[in-house]
């Protein structure tokens, strides 16, 4: 399959995928400690994860936000990967984590909370998938330094955790594993390049919200999607490396 055709069918998948995750992430979408949410805003039963975020018993239908956005954003996502990556076997993986990542980085925007439902089933699923990358010719990455990777990015946070639990969560520590195993995989120049970027990246929003005066210098902002958008700098040079 030729490149421009890898990334034509990346996009495709981004654009399912997607259009998928709109119902997750309404239900996830709940302050720390409550349930998950299983109503609509109207209390009829939501059935299911996947899908689109609408109530066939609602007058306006739809009960979610955001779709268009995560289509959006997803799709852009797995197309680049694809375009660096090219039709090397760990694209899969990359292509299975994406959504996954976005939904996890709309939640922790929203709600300041990563469930454990979707970064432990990350971390474990992206180190089983490239483990069967490995085995298949072509892989440009290294099973081991992905597992090493995982721990070490994984313990790393932890320490964070452990130093200051105000400023960093366990949902970082959890999401920091399957980070650590994409980031890995490349080598440790794409772990240190993908950590430095997630905290230059939190820094720089940090410190805007500080001069639009949004934010004190201590208040605590969701460092997942830093988290996540660091990983994926990193992956985009690991894979051009």
């Amino acid at each position: 399959m030729g490149e421009g055709l890898v990334v034509a069918a990346a996009l495709g998948w981004g654009v399912v995928a997607g259009a998928l995750l709109p119902r997750a992430a309404y239900r996830f979408c709940v302050p720390p400690d409550e349930a998950w949410r299983d109503r609509c805003p109207d209390g009829h039963p939501v059935q299911g994860w996947i899908g689109r975020a609408r109530c066939g018993e609602c007058e306006g239908g739809r009960y979610g936000s955001g779709g268009p956005f995560l289509v959006l954003v997803t799709a852009l996502l797995c197309a680049s990967l694809a375009a660096v990556t090219g039709p090397r076997p760990e694209l899969g993986v990359w292509l299975l984590a994406t959504p996954a990542g976005v939904l996890l980085a709309v939640v922790d925007v929203r709600v300041r909370r990563l469930p454990d439902p979707v970064t432990l089933p990350l971390a474990a699923g992206t180190l089983a998938l490239l483990g069967v990358a490995a085995l298949v010719p072509g892989h440009a990455g290294d099973w081991g330094t992905a597992l090493l990777g995982a721990l070490a990015l994984g313990g790393f946070y932890l320490l964070l955790f452990l130093i200051n639990p105000a400023g960093m969560g366990f949902g970082d520590v959890k999401l920091a594993l399957g980070a650590g195993a994409a980031l890995g995989w490349y080598g440790w120049g794409a772990v240190l390049l993908g950590t430095f970027a997630a905290f230059v990246c939190g820094a720089v929003y940090g410190g805007a919200l500080v001069v639009v005066r949004k934010a004190g210098r201590k208040t605590a902002i969701p460092f997942g999607p830093f988290l996540l958008a660091g990983a994926c700098a990193g992956l985009l040079l690991g894979a051009a490396g």
